[in-house]
């Protein structure tokens, strides 16, 4: 946790916002330590953990999106450290990129993983994955360059 943890909640903050993220990072661990003791020597750590934060990320975006279909929406809490101006813009252009190119760009940027393990994770492979991955930086730079100007 020491190591990756920092890591692991920028790709969570990434892929489910700041109120969600201490949840998937925190459920992201819990996960990661049962499994710990059947993970193979020589694995590479910060791929396993960015791979299991994917899946409890989705897990919150669906449970999100259980929540919403029912009706029974918990009050917004607010998030423990207030985001800057700039994190804001920058999270709102990350989410208007399509979700390939979204991914791409928070797997290989944030999460540090290489063009194989963003395709593995995004269903495509490392050509896929380098293109959706510049693409998406090319998008961000034109939203955020409208934003300044």
């Amino acid at each position: 946790m020491a190591e990756h943890g920092a890591l692991v909640m920028r790709v969570c903050r990434a892929l489910v916002g700041p109120a969600d993220a201490a949840d998937a990072w925190s459920e992201t661990f819990l996960s990661a330590l049962q499994a710990y003791p059947r993970l193979r020597a020589g694995s590479n750590i910060r791929g396993w953990l960015v791979t299991i934060a994917h899946r409890k990320a989705i897990d919150e975006l669906r449970g999100a999106a259980r929540r919403r279909e029912s009706g029974l929406e918990l009050p917004e809490v607010p998030a423990a450290e207030p985001a800057p101006a700039a994190d804001e813009e920058l999270r709102t252009a990350l989410d208007a990129l399509p979700l390939k190119q979204r991914g791409a760009v928070i797997y290989r940027y944030l999460g540090g993983l290489s063009y194989a393990e963003v395709g593995k994770l995004l269903g495509s492979n490392a050509t896929a994955a380098r293109r959706s991955a510049a693409d998406g930086i090319a998008n961000l730079r034109k939203r955020l360059s409208k934003g300044t100007s």
